[in-house]
């Protein structure tokens, strides 16, 4: 789909998502997960839930403050796609009874199984709870704590966070508990892989293909390089239909050429044929051992993995930033749009 609106570089986030500290609670911003133009019990827009970033944006290390932004595109993106954001605190976010960070699901197996032996059985859902969600995002920032696969910390890691990692690993157990939709940006794609069971790569050693800026650059926070997408998957039906960007070089989705307005045809297309995406990449960790369970869907040339999905549920990730700035309007909100149609017709 050729597009030559170019975006502006600004995005209108609802205040809750424009921090200047941590992520306020949902309670403290009411407008944060409500849109003026639906209920938040419309059906025809489903519950998005999204863990906040608990990390404040005067750190120090600037890569704080720009996933903590990102955060808010994500949450504006997910209201454009058609969803209802809703964000998701420590203090909405229990638990089930004796639940820990490492392993598989609550009540679940290593290969990301589920059941629901590990819920209490009465227990209130709360409106923001992750059972009482159609969805969950998990978005990017700081490295994962390595103890959670098994290994001692290096010295690369940035903004290792304990209290975040509890929150985003408690959303995600709950979300594939209940069969809920879900889908990992950048570090919510390492997240996945470590709840499942893998390991990721502390700290990459630049190759053939350049993942992030060095040094980094405020004013260039990307680097563009291709991905390869494993054709029929949820990954490639997010991107089937759109073409890829300028900025950062020429690339289009192979699934098809069809002219604006012929989406359909060219996501049925993405059954049939790979496609290829330029992506804006910035992270200096990737998945090492992949975990059970979980099949890789794109790589880079080099071959990191660069997308990842679970075949028995709608889950899926992506190391890449589809939210970025620097896209075009319809290539940030199309693979947002077919999430959210997932977490409709579940």
């Amino acid at each position: 789909m050729q597009n030559s609106k170019r975006n502006s570089g600004t995005v209108q986030t609802p205040n809750a998502a424009q921090n200047t500290d941590t992520m306020p609670a949902p309670d403290a911003a009411p407008d944060a997960d409500a849109t003026p133009s639906a209920a938040p019990g419309d059906a025809r827009r489903p519950r998005i839930g999204i863990p906040v970033r608990l990390s404040s944006s005067a750190d120090p290390d600037p890569r704080v403050a720009k996933a903590n932004s990102l955060f808010g595109c994500i949450v504006s993106l997910i209201r454009d796609a058609g969803g209802e954001p809703v964000l998701l605190t420590p203090e909405s976010v229990e638990g089930p009874p004796g639940a820990s960070l490492n392993g598989a699901p609550a009540g679940g197996t290593s290969d990301g199984g589920t059941s629901d032996g590990g819920k209490a059985p009465d227990a209130p859902k709360a409106p923001d709870a992750p059972e009482a969600l159609d969805g969950v995002v998990l978005p990017g920032g700081g490295d994962v704590n390595p103890r959670l696969y098994g290994e001692e910390p290096g010295p690369s890691l940035y903004d290792v966070n304990t209290e975040q990692d509890r929150l985003d690993i408690a959303v995600a157990r709950r979300a594939l508990d209940t069969g809920t939709p879900v889908l990992g940006i950048c570090r919510g794609h390492q997240l996945l892989n470590v709840l499942y069971g893998g390991t990721l790569i502390q700290d990459m050693t630049p190759g053939t293909v350049p993942h992030r800026q060095i040094p980094a650059a405020a004013n260039r926070p990307w680097v563009w390089h291709e991905v390869t997408i494993t054709p029929g998957s949820k990954v490639a039906k997010m991107y089937a239909a759109v073409e890829n960007p300028e900025a950062g070089g020429t690339a289009s989705a192979s699934a098809g050429d069809a002219a604006e307005g012929k989406a359909a045809d060219d996501a049925a297309a993405g059954d049939t044929a790979a496609v290829e995406v330029k992506i804006a990449s910035g992270h200096h960790q990737a998945v090492d051992r992949v975990a059970p369970g979980l099949l890789v869907t794109a790589v880079a040339d080099d071959g990191t993995v660069e997308a990842l999905e679970d075949p028995e549920r709608w889950v899926a990730s992506v190391q890449w930033h589809p939210e970025a700035l620097e896209l075009t309007e319809e290539q940030r909100l199309a693979p947002f749009r077919v999430f959210v149609e997932a977490c409709r017709t579940r």
